[in-house]
């Protein structure tokens, strides 16, 4: 028995939605404004992870030891906080977001705090 259209999945479009909003998606991010705000929270990432360093740094620490001698157990209390652009790096202890912002260092060393966390895509 032939099922009735409404009750099929809608038909592809041959990936034309997909483009759509690929392309609105660059539109997006090539606009003077999003990339002066875009650089605007790199920047204030940035300053107030030199800011926390201080307060921060020896958890930094711990992780880098933690990582050396395979020590599971800093890795299991670890946050999973993730940063849209470094991916999974906040070394403070899982449940600090209600006090203090995620922590890290990012791939050039730099420290880095950031609020909120990345989607888990990957």
């Amino acid at each position: 028995m032939e099922e009735h259209a409404s009750l099929r999945p809608a038909a592809t479009d041959g990936g034309t939605t997909g483009r759509e909003a690929e392309t609105t998606i660059l539109v997006l991010l090539a606009d003077p404004e999003v990339r002066r705000l875009g650089e605007e929270i790199r920047l204030e990432e940035l300053r107030l992870g030199l800011h926390l360093r201080a307060r921060y740094g020896a958890l930094q620490d711990r992780r880098e030891r933690a990582v050396r001698e395979g020590d599971h157990a800093v890795h299991q209390r670890v946050c999973p906080g993730k940063h849209g652009q470094w991916g999974r790096i906040c070394i403070l202890d899982a449940g600090h977001e209600s006090a203090d912002p995620h922590w890290g260092v990012n791939a050039e060393g730099q420290p880095v705090a950031w609020v909120g966390s990345a989607p888990d895509d990957d």
